[in-house]
């Protein structure tokens, strides 16, 4: 059940409202929003009698939740999650915020590169992997807790906000250390140890789709996350597999629309591991901007030929430069302004 407080609710009512589902052995999570506060409840097994709350000062009315989702739901925060990275806010459809960098961190001298030119293009947070979760056990697996600490140092040299994968539980504080957000990859997504860790960790989560998950079951991972504390979390379609053979993926852009009419989270595309081919990716881009998307993780390294992965869908500067440049145009005519 959602409990939707009035526009003027005071911190008392609000607080005793929390403090009934807590007398009725349930988690209460208060979500302020722009207009009003809204309170979801977990740890009840079945429905929870509205009648107590109804009453309370502030309460404006009470809403039943029938899915398995309940906090990721847009009735929670209808004017949608914003999130603060300092350096870039995620969210709230006006902005349109790219994340860049190489797949793998490979050397300071790389990173040092990269940095200087994406922000230079305009870019606020910087990517890179750490811990690369490899199909085959003989490809490059990163540079592990040294790519943690080049990525560390190369985003407060430049001023960017950082993201990089963690792949387990035994990881995340040392990833938390080092980096701004913290990346839930495709094959996790349903890994539940972990999206309960990061649900307590205090730094946002990017939860990638599984690449054949539903919407639903993507949900309902972001929705470990919120429940263990964690309401900052971005989602991301990067493709599903299909039958089709012409990409690497296939490249779900029908989920942004519904995402966000089911939920208030911000919702990225990755195009650069969608297609699997770097000529494949500006216009995919595009579409992505043209669709509402509220950002793009690309792909972008000095010399994509010669990378220790995934360097056939990685843009090289002047690829990535153009990619910068074809979004402009897009963004004015759709009201929206690139970070």
């Amino acid at each position: 059940m959602l409990i939707v407080l009035k526009p003027d609710a005071k911190p008392k009512q609000i607080e005793k409202v929390c403090a009934e589902v807590r007398a009725m052995g349930f988690q209460p999570h208060p979500m302020p929003g722009a207009g009003r506060t809204a309170i979801g409840i977990t740890g009840n097994k079945g429905p929870v009698n509205p009648l107590p709350f109804e009453s309370l000062p502030g309460v404006e009315r009470c809403i039943p939740v029938t899915k398995g989702y309940k906090l990721v739901l847009r009735e929670m925060k209808p004017e949608g999650t914003v999130i603060d990275l300092q350096s870039a806010k995620v969210g709230g459809g006006k902005t349109f915020t790219i994340i860049a960098g190489p797949c793998s961190v490979e050397s300071r001298k790389q990173m040092d590169q990269v940095a200087r030119f994406v922000k230079d293009q305009g870019v606020n947070i910087l990517r890179g992997g750490a811990f690369k979760p490899r199909s085959s056990p003989y490809s490059f697996q990163g540079l592990e807790m040294e790519g943690l600490e080049i990525l560390k140092e190369t985003g407060a040299k430049h001023g960017l906000a950082t993201i990089t994968e963690v792949m387990d539980t035994s990881t995340v504080e040392a990833v938390s250390a080092a980096a701004d957000v913290l990346q839930i990859g495709a094959r996790n997504m349903q890994n539940f140890s972990l999206l309960k860790k990061v649900g307590k960790a205090p730094k946002p989560v990017f939860l990638k789709r599984g690449m054949s998950a539903t919407l639903e079951e993507l949900l309902l991972a972001a929705e470990y996350v919120l429940h263990g504390g964690n309401y900052n979390v971005i989602l991301c379609e990067r493709g599903v597999r299909t039958f089709a053979d012409h990409t690497r993926n296939t490249l779900d852009l029908s989920i942004v629309p519904s995402v966000q009419r089911l939920s208030h989270l911000p919702i990225f595309v990755d195009p650069s591991h969608a297609i699997g081919r770097r000529h494949f990716v500006e216009p995919m881009a595009k579409a992505a901007l043209a669709c509402g998307a509220d950002g793009l993780m690309i792909e972008v390294t000095p010399d994509p030929d010669h990378a220790l992965s995934d360097g056939a869908q990685t843009l090289d500067f002047k690829g990535f430069e153009q990619l910068v440049e074809s979004l402009r145009p897009l963004a004015k005519v759709l009201g929206r302004t690139l970070n």
